[in-house]
């Protein structure tokens, strides 16, 4: 069992990013059992969930004549546009039906705002906005996080990135997440990720 200060972080392990789902990263469902037993070590666990309103600004549908996974600017940078994916109270929004999610003391539901996009746990796509994950982790006295799930160089890597950057002992179980791997993105957040000090196993 893990010391009461280090939490698990289950990134979006959703139907929409596993195989069948709208956008599915590869082999995303291979690793639910594992991160099932997993979480078992934590006496804290938190799930987050990509909850996107119905014609979120980040869905290429949103952008007329745009292509998905094609690049805008937004008030808060570069935007990739993804397929429309996660909208709320959907199938596709939904845990994998066999994740457990009973341990997490709480759920984080990121991409609410129709203007912005939320890969990280801890912060909107502004790098500003906060979703309370921190304050809520700080409250239970935790210091150290370990983080799995979908997709790896995204919502995984955002996610260690700005725990790192506030202060975190930050792991990544890449053998228990999953990778988009758009335009070599994989390649450039593990350097990122490890250049911010993250531990990646």
């Amino acid at each position: 069992m893990q010391p009461a200060s280090h939490a698990f972080i289950g990134i979006d392990l959703q139907n929409d990013f596993c195989p069948g789902g709208l956008l599915a990263v590869a082999g995303g469902d291979e690793i639910i059992p594992d991160i099932n037993a997993l979480m078992a070590d934590f006496a804290t666990v938190v799930l987050t969930q990509d909850w996107h309103p119905a014609g979120h600004s980040s869905f290429a549908s949103s952008h007329p004549g745009a292509a998905a996974f094609s690049t805008v600017q937004m008030p808060y940078g570069p935007q990739t546009l993804w397929p429309d994916h996660c909208v709320q109270g959907t199938e596709g929004a939904a845990f994998r039906p066999d994740l457990r999610s009973d341990p997490a003391a709480l759920i984080i539901r990121k991409g609410m705002n129709p203007a912005i996009d939320s890969y990280s746990a801890f912060f909107e796509n502004d790098h500003a906005t906060v979703t309370g994950l921190d304050g809520f982790l700080r409250a239970r006295g935790v210091d150290r996080i370990t983080l799995a799930g979908l997709a790896t160089d995204y919502c995984v890597a955002y996610s260690a990135l700005d725990a790192a950057r506030l202060g975190y002992r930050v792991t990544v179980r890449s053998d228990l997440s999953r990778a988009i791997d758009l335009d070599g993105s994989l390649a450039a957040m593990m350097a990122a990720m490890r250049a911010a000090g993250v531990t990646i196993v």
